[in-house]
């Protein structure tokens, strides 16, 4: 696909003449998700949906280009059985990978890549209900001047993304959690049937989110991260025995724009609190300031470091959403983490991000989450030579 300028950096990619399609077929993908599934199609269709047919159709036209989707089916169908790659758009080199798709053809739902297209404009009502159920949390917890009760919110919806009905009552009665009471029914919502095999839901091992059952007895996770390890090891088992018994799992934007990304940032947590030298240990605080950002590291000597996890699958897509970490809680140094498993599936992440990354995030330095704990543990050690900035070249935060 020839572009229509030559594009090198962040800021050429307005000379690629269908990145604006792109964002309205993401958006039209993900908006029927939102009110219907993709597997069921019924009319009327959403207007967003059929401009970004209408659109298409019209950039094929004038390509000259016979073979185009005519109608929302269409578009669905060229979305979850043909690479973006084959697509006829002018767009650019790094703007996806190869054989990536707008949906996924297994469980027909939309992609990582559909989402991180989409995450720009974010006009959808899974968008609007996701920002709404975190500034919420936020405003109900900073009203009793809480944050601990904001970080039991976040790590709930992180660690426990489905519940039985035993679980659930357990929670609405945690003193921590009590601030944001009102919330979980709008978070949590029965299981659906699709997902249970011989009256069983089964939850991924990895991501602890609930498995859909495949034909021959295998399972399918919708984390596209935890797909590329292999099978989906199984987890929890849970039965509805009796009425009173009901499974529940986080609604979809939750599980999308909370669970995922925060499986990445306890993670992470989770190694830096293993790591000490002889008696110094570092504290490590999860979603500082009502979560300005993800971690705040501090060592023994008073230096404090912030990160902020990103696990996103399309570098060139991140290096568009690259921004400074907020200067509060104040911190010396900071950085954005990828995780190194992202790294490795792409083969040329650093590289694309950097590429692309906007002139004024130029200072912000990207590392992978094997590379900072590397590097904690070395400055752990008695190196206080190690720094973030030292790692990828760039300058110190707002409060060095």
């Amino acid at each position: 696909m020839p572009p229509t300028a030559t594009a090198t950096r962040f800021s050429d990619w307005a000379a690629y003449s269908d990145v604006l399609l792109l964002h309205t077929i993401a958006s039209a993908v993900i908006r029927l998700a939102d009110i219907r599934g993709l597997d069921a199609f019924t009319l009327p269709y959403p207007a967003e949906a059929q401009r970004a047919v209408d659109r298409l159709v019209l950039s094929c036209l004038l390509r000259r280009i016979d073979e185009m989707p005519r109608s929302v089916p269409d578009l669905l169908a060229w979305c979850h059985t043909r690479p973006l790659e084959d697509w006829p758009l002018d767009l650019p080199p790094d703007a996806f990978g190869p054989d990536d798709l707008l949906v996924d053809p297994v469980a027909l739902v939309p992609t990582q890549l559909c989402h991180e297209w989409w995450v720009h404009s974010r006009d959808s009502a899974a968008a609007q209900f996701d920002r709404d159920v975190v500034r919420s949390a936020m405003r109900l917890c900073q009203q009793v001047s809480s944050p601990e009760s904001y970080t039991a919110f976040r790590r709930l919806l992180v660690e426990k993304p489905v519940l039985s009905s035993a679980e659930k009552f357990e929670i609405s009665t945690d003193l921590y959690l009590d601030p944001v009471t009102e919330l979980l029914d709008r978070c949590y919502e029965p299981a659906p049937v699709s997902h249970r095999r011989d009256g069983v839901y089964t939850t991924c091992g990895r991501c602890r989110t609930l498995l859909l059952p495949l034909p021959g007895g295998d399972w399918w996770c919708e984390r596209d991260a935890c797909r590329r390890r292999g099978p989906a090891p199984t987890g929890r088992a849970l039965t509805e025995e009796a009425d009173a018994d009901v499974v529940y799992q986080l609604v979809r934007p939750l599980r999308q724009f909370v669970t995922g990304p925060g499986r990445a940032e306890v993670d992470l947590e989770g190694r830096l609190t293993a790591l000490r030298a002889g008696a110094k240990r570092l504290d490590v605080a999860m979603w500082p300031g009502f979560d300005a950002y993800d971690v705040r590291i501090t060592f023994p000597d008073g230096l404090v470091w912030a990160v902020d996890v990103k696990d996103w699958k399309h570098p060139g897509l991140l290096a568009k959403a690259a921004k400074a970490v907020p200067a509060q809680p104040p911190y010396d140094e900071s950085c954005w983490v990828v995780p190194q498993e992202q790294v490795d599936a792409h083969g040329d992440y650093l590289a694309t991000y950097y590429r692309n990354l906007a002139p004024a995030a130029q200072d912000l330095p990207l590392l992978t989450d094997r590379h900072l704990v590397d590097l904690v543990r070395t400055r752990l050690r008695g190196n206080t030579d190690v720094h973030l900035v030292a790692a990828y070249g760039g300058k110190k935060g707002p409060n060095a």
